[in-house]
């Protein structure tokens, strides 16, 4: 039975779970949420109230969030590239590293985002400096945690990865790593040269121009 993906190609939890996807080559049925009124996003409404994405649907099996979708595939889809690992011990490790990339630089980021998106008259200052000082608090521990590392957890590349990728991408973009964290800028440029985020970003362009501040001439 084939997967339906409900997903939108400019948003970084989706390519989380698209990179997921496309590293095992799994076969999916994209149902692309281009608005509300549009069949997927109607679809959506019907099976998951709360129309948050991205959501895979299995059967009768519906599955929300990216790492629940990233652990349901490696259970009940699995391939060759195995994200989570076998042994508990470097399992916890991925799954933190998840969590620090979900938390501590996807949330910071997209509260910045989120605050361009407001009218002037309801925007929160101090809130964007908290979440830029989050960042660049974010920036350091991470250039220390990479100093050996090649991937987010060590190795080989994980679930932690497929977080990192995307929300470092967009991260960049809204509060720059630059030259403070070599580290993490290396990272990022591993990350963007994996064939299955390289897929995603590609797959994104056209959105561009909606990035509210202005996405950069680069990646």
């Amino acid at each position: 039975m084939t997967l339906d993906f409900y997903f939108h190609p400019f948003s970084s939890y989706c390519q989380k779970a698209l990179i997921a996807l496309y590293e095992n080559d799994i076969p999916f049925t994209p149902q692309v949420l281009n608005g509300p009124d549009s069949p997927a996003g109607q679809a959506l409404a019907a099976i998951w109230p709360l129309k948050r994405f991205p959501v895979l649907v299995d059967g009768d099996r519906t599955i929300f969030e990216a790492t629940c979708i990233i652990e349901y595939l490696g259970l009940y889809h699995p391939g060759p590239v195995r994200l989570i690992p076998e042994d508990p011990k470097a399992a916890l490790e991925v799954r933190m590293m998840d969590r620090f990339f979900d938390n501590y630089i996807s949330t910071p980021q997209q509260k910045v985002v989120a605050d361009a998106l407001r009218p002037a008259a309801d925007r929160d200052p101090y809130g964007v400096k908290e979440a830029r000082a989050m960042l660049d608090a974010s920036y350091a521990w991470l250039d220390k945690t990479m100093a050996e590392r090649e991937w987010a957890a060590g190795d080989p590349f994980s679930l932690a990865d497929c977080a990192a990728a995307p929300f470092l991408f967009y991260a960049d973009w809204t509060h720059p790593i630059g030259e403070r964290f070599p580290r993490v800028t290396a990272y990022r440029q591993r990350l963007l040269q994996r064939p299955s985020f390289a897929r995603a970003v590609d797959e994104a362009r056209p959105y561009r121009k909606f990035f509210p501040l202005g996405a950069p001439d680069r990646d």
